[in-house]
């Protein structure tokens, strides 16, 4: 074929791939793996604190718990709340402002939740687009961030309670707030043991947190 007969505009340069933008960006991953780390740090060394003052005919055992002994206990467990709240302010600002919250989290019906529970609970729930939540996740996702608000007012009452009298009352005083604080922690572990046993279950989810695809 003559060259000169081929026009320039004939000729198209090669088509630059442009891969989709990762499931997890970057700074969800980053607060997400620093919440996990916050949690399990305040959970251990709430069960040593706990056990210098339970509030049931149980105690936990020391080789789950952290601190060593009371103060140390507490120690750690005020440099992990810390860690919670600062990251756990960054997460929900940059969803916000993101528009990320209203766009993954909502919108939630009751009918929509019955049938994706159901569907749960017969193995069909589908996982096929990972970039949308199912009602079932939306509904846990807002739970655990409710409860993690909870266990934090909560908390200030236990460490802070002369400073924090309007908290101290809505919590129903002193007492309730311990009780408070214990559900709202077990609720917490109960979500990390479903939610570790369902990225068990479907093992791209827990590789898309790590590597964001």
């Amino acid at each position: 074929m003559d060259a000169s007969r081929v026009s320039a505009g004939s000729i198209r340069p090669g088509k630059v791939e442009r891969r989709p933008p990762p499931v997890h960006p970057l700074w969800l991953r980053l607060t997400h793996w620093l919440n996990a780390l916050a949690v399990v740090l305040m959970v251990m060394s709430g069960w040593r604190i706990y056990n210098a003052s339970p509030l049931f005919d149980f105690r936990f055992p020391d080789e789950i718990t952290l601190g060593g002994w009371l103060a140390g206990a507490i120690l750690w467990h005020f440099a992990a709340m810390w860690l919670l709240v600062a990251n756990g302010l960054i997460y929900l600002a940059v969803n916000t402002g993101t528009g990320r919250l209203w766009h993954r989290f909502f919108p939630i019906s009751p009918r929509g939740f019955a049938t994706d529970l159901k569907a749960a609970f017969h193995g069909r729930l589908s996982h096929a687009d990972p970039r949308r939540y199912n009602t079932v996740q939306r509904a846990a996702y807002l739970f655990v961030i409710l409860d993690l608000v909870l266990l934090v007012v909560s908390g200030l009452v236990l460490w802070k309670s002369v400073q924090f009298p309007l908290l101290r009352e809505l919590m129903g005083g002193y007492e309730a707030a311990r009780y408070v604080h214990f559900f709202t922690m077990a609720a917490l572990v109960g979500f990390v043991v479903i939610h570790v046993a369902m990225a068990l279950l479907v093992p791209s989810s827990l590789w898309r947190m790590i590597r964001g695809r």
